[in-house]
């Protein structure tokens, strides 16, 4: 009982909010930038728009994209509710909007699903019940008794233990043999030095495999033990910039998005939670040393404004902060509920952290049979899909279930059939495999109801890992 009211004591001492503040502003600023992205480059209309088909999240069909210019629309106002949130102007309204909105483009197509949107969502959602609008905020400003320059010591280690068990995870998980050989990283850097315009050093490095181990092995240890060592004062700095350097050479290397930047800026959490201060004020100590001729006065330090929680709200945030921590723990943890391994059913593989492991590359061929015009179709995806979605889908078994239904759905709205089946033949290669069967190209899949049970019409994969001769 000792130990439990200690806790509390220490989740809900008062902290200096500055650190969340600059947390806020950035998210805001990030992600509205990642909105004015996806309006120039046209990915609104060619992700959401011109597809004839979208692939769902397990009970999320009902998820459809708005008619006419709504897609513009819904883009227009999550950006709008990103500048609030960085400016702190109705907070509250504007973080709860900006989840919903974020998440409802997240639902719209499994095919799209990069774990850094997943991450957004989760900080945003903790950004809902955080009071990060206390401090140098609009809202702030118009309202003095709302202002506050300090924060439950709760909301910073909240996102801290998000930010921990991403990144514990994501070395975890390449703890695995394929990755411990070196593949898929192998011929990911392979790659890049023929597609992309790397510094000479750099493309060095990436066709050796001295190098690739290095990395391979590398990652898993900045993971696994750089991510707890954020928690440590004396260690913080240094594995701060071993993690900036790794997110630049991600950046350069591999089209994630913003997942680098976001991830890195998140990284800031861990340090004291006046570091915005503690930077200022050495700043102005440099300005004044090196010749500054007007006076630089030094502020006047006044004592710290607090928000106090009542207890019944300390009862539901303690029983939230154990749901959370106890869910995000648990939930990459279902694919160990499937047999097989995860990066070929891919059966529990989203919302796991199973990142930059498998390189999957298929082909398929699918044929429609229309029992009541007695004809057999050989359908062409890329009639009713993006070459993007194409790609995903010919390695994941349950995209090619969604299609298939949908190819029944609209034989039945098209030509008016009632007796259609739907066969395809898929072959999958995974790292660098020899390409294998990866479904049961005999199964009708218009007869197989999507489900979370394992999927017995997946073939198992047999095919060894290739040894490429070394360097």
């Amino acid at each position: 009982m000792a130990a439990f009211e200690n806790l509390k004591q220490q989740l809900f001492k008062p902290i200096d909010a500055s650190s969340l503040v600059v947390f806020r502003i950035g998210f805001g600023l990030i992600l509205l930038l990642d909105v004015i992205r996806y309006w120039n480059n046209g990915w609104i209309a060619g992700q959401f728009i011109e597809p004839k088909f979208l692939f769902k999240f397990y009970g999320f069909s009902w998820v459809e994209p708005w008619g006419g210019d709504g897609m513009y629309v819904h883009f227009a106002f999550m950006g709008l509710m990103a500048l609030l949130i960085m400016l702190g102007a109705a907070y509250r309204i504007a973080i709860i909007l900006f989840t919903l909105s974020f998440s409802f483009v997240f639902l719209l197509d499994e095919a799209r699903y990069l774990n850094h949107f997943y991450l957004v969502i989760l900080f945003a959602v903790l950004l809902c019940v955080i009071p990060a609008h206390r401090s140098f905020s609009i809202d702030a400003w118009l309202r003095p008794k709302l202002r506050s320059e300090t924060v439950p010591a709760w909301t910073l280690w909240l996102l801290r233990a998000q930010m921990e068990i991403m990144l514990i995870y994501a070395g975890l998980v390449k703890i695995n043999p394929d990755w411990l050989r070196l593949e898929p990283l192998r011929m990911w850097l392979a790659e890049a030095v023929t597609t992309k315009d790397l510094p000479s050093w750099m493309a060095y490095l990436h066709t050796h495999d001295w190098s690739v181990a290095v990395a391979a092995y590398g990652v898993i240890i900045l993971h696994v033990v750089g991510a707890p060592l954020l928690l440590w004062k004396r260690t913080r700095l240094t594995v701060f910039c071993i993690y900036a350097v790794f997110h630049a050479q991600n950046h350069l290397v591999f089209s994630i998005g913003i997942f680098p930047w976001f991830t890195l800026f998140a990284s800031l959490l861990f340090f004291d939670p006046d570091w915005p201060k503690q930077v200022y004020r050495r700043i102005r100590t440099w300005i004044k040393r090196n010749g500054e001729k007007t006076q630089v006065s030094q502020p006047i330090q006044a004592p710290l404004s607090t928000y106090n929680t009542p207890p019944l709200h300390q009862k539901v945030i303690i029983i939230f902060l154990a749901f959370w921590v106890t869910s995000q723990t648990l939930i990459p943890l279902r694919h160990f509920l499937y047999p097989g391994n995860v990066a070929w059913t891919e059966q529990g593989q989203r919302f796991a952290w199973q990142m930059m492991l498998r390189d999957k590359r298929g082909v398929m061929k699918v044929i429609v049979v229309d029992y009541d015009k007695r004809k057999v179709w050989d359908v062409d995806p890329l009639e009713f899909l993006s070459e993007t979605q194409l790609r995903v889908m010919s390695g994941i078994p349950d995209m090619i279930l969604q299609f298939s239904h949908f190819l029944e759905d609209f034989w039945e709205q098209e030509y008016g059939s009632t007796h259609v089946e739907v066969y395809v033949t898929a072959y999958a290669s995974l790292n660098g495999r020899r390409p294998e069967l990866l479904i049961d190209p005999k199964r009708d899949l218009t007869e197989i109801k999507r489900s979370l049970r394992h999927a017995d019409w997946i073939m198992p994969q047999t095919e060894p890992l290739k040894v490429p001769v070394t360097n």
